[in-house]
């Protein structure tokens, strides 16, 4: 009950009933493609691909490996689209491999949803999406990460994993690779509160500049790279922002909330900071003067990077 124009439909793939399928669209290898769904000729789908019903796909749309589109969900090709007037090109929409998109959730022209990210149900995407990125609302903006565990720290509320909440003192350990957290000291008297760190005993490099950052909209993302050599040590001296540290491999989340609290993230981590209270105020101090030949700000790259220092590192062993 389908009508199939296309012969670019790989093995196991499946085209229920009512959806149509132009020539030119290109289908991977073991698609599920669902009732009442529309695939125009300038399509792309990858391999195990899931689309639900309900769903058109037209012209420039990009859809990699495994990705999960809902039912309902809305593309669009064209920013200002006027009757009866083609542009002479579309604008690729791309969603990337493992991302999946909830049930009724837009789409704008153009944008990128990064891989393995999840667009909740009903969100309306009107920016890029970065990998691994948790986005709802409209517009949509970053609730959280896929697969991050949020570290417990004494003082915060303990997740339900946790039925022992952590001593005062104690700090746990990051699963992602060199980063660790720092407990800084604090003296009180009737003056009032000061803490303090000292190359060394607290800090494991020595700074050669710090940067603050402050009056950042809650809903913005900042970080979102890595350094190739340099060190950063964090502490959020007042409010609170919630950080994200990823090696290639593993990912945690940290909710900074004390000037007591120190976060080092060395070379090759990926690190994204989110969630700024109103009143957040972030220390941050690196071991080297800024290079923008330092910084390493797609995240693509930075898993070949990974990648091509693990391989070194095998190589010389």
């Amino acid at each position: 009950m389908a009508l199939l124009e296309s012969a670019a439909v790989g093995e196991g793939s499946r085209i229920w009933a009512f959806s149509h399928v132009l020539p030119g669209a290109r289908i991977g290898r073991d698609a599920n493609i669902c009732d009442h769904v529309f695939i125009e000729n300038d399509v792309e789908v990858g391999d195990r691909v899931t689309i639900k019903c309900g769903v058109q796909l037209w012209d420039g749309v990009r859809i990699e490996d495994d990705v999960f589109v809902g039912p309902n969900v809305t593309f669009s090709n064209d920013p200002f689209p006027r009757s009866k007037q083609r542009p002479e090109t579309f604008v690729q929409t791309r969603v990337r491999q493992g991302a999946s998109i909830g049930s009724g959730a837009t789409l704008r022209p153009g944008v990128t949803i990064g891989a393995r990210a999840l667009v909740m149900d009903g969100a309306v995407v009107s920016r890029d999406v970065p990998p691994n990125a948790i986005v709802a609302g409209n517009p949509a903006h970053i609730t959280g990460y896929v697969d991050t565990p949020h570290v417990d720290l004494p003082g915060q509320v303990s997740s339900a994993t946790r039925a022992v909440a952590l001593p005062a003192d104690s700090l746990p350990q990051l699963s992602v690779a060199r980063a660790t957290l720092h407990r800084l000291p604090k003296i009180v008297d009737l003056r009032g509160a000061l803490s303090f760190g000292e190359i060394g005993s607290h800090l494991p490099f020595q700074p050669q500049r710090f940067f603050m950052v402050y009056d950042v909209p809650s809903r913005e993302v900042r970080g979102e790279h890595a350094h190739r050599a340099c060190h950063q040590f964090l502490v959020c001296v007042k409010g609170s922002v919630g950080i994200v540290v990823d090696d290639g491999q593993h990912r945690d989340e940290i909710l900074l909330d004390s000037a007591r609290l120190g976060l080092h993230i060395p070379p090759m981590v990926w690190g994204i900071q989110y969630q700024f209270s109103p009143d957040a105020v972030l220390l941050v101090l690196a071991s080297d003067t800024y290079s923008a030949e330092d910084y390493i700000r797609n995240y693509d790259e930075f898993l070949a990077a990974v990648k091509e220092a693990k391989a070194a590192a095998g190589a010389q062993a």
